[in-house]
């Protein structure tokens, strides 16, 4: 009894193709790849830390300018107050003399507590130099 075309087994289907391994072109783009998504995302460290600093060097000089602006009103009322007040018991020369001093140290004493502040400010973005070097370290001997 002869089959007919329904009844016959179906011929085995030809095995799935197996995935050759990379090319060496494959890998070299994979590796381009990798090495721009990297610089970028370094990058991108790098402008946060460097605005977070900033932001911190905003905030010490906007203190010195308000520092200045507030002493120097301060230093036109009050001295003009004690230089009258002073002139009633000593001659108004030497009273001017003594509130300028006295103004002097004031204005030495704001210097001084913002540049301290402005000192402690480090615009080397720390965690990226970090990173970079462990990337260097990281590709001279890489353990994958």
């Amino acid at each position: 009894m002869a089959l007919s075309s329904h009844e016959r087994p179906a011929a085995p289907a030809p095995p799935p193709p197996t995935e050759a391994e990379p090319s060496l072109g494959d890998l070299i783009g994979e590796i381009g790849q990798d090495v721009s998504q990297l610089v970028r995302t370094e990058i991108e460290l790098a402008k946060a830390e460097i605005k977070q600093e900033s932001a911190k060097a905003g905030k010490a000089v906007g203190m010195l300018g308000g520092a200045g602006y507030a002493g120097h009103i301060v230093l036109l009322f009050a001295s003009l107050t004690v230089v009258f007040a002073l002139a009633n018991v000593m001659d108004p020369a030497w009273a001017a003399l003594i509130v300028t001093a006295l103004w002097a140290v004031v204005g030495g004493v704001l210097y001084s507590m913002g540049r301290k502040r402005l000192r402690s400010v480090n615009l080397k973005p720390e965690q990226t130099v970090e990173t970079l070097k462990e990337d260097a370290r990281w590709a001279r001997h890489p353990t994958s």
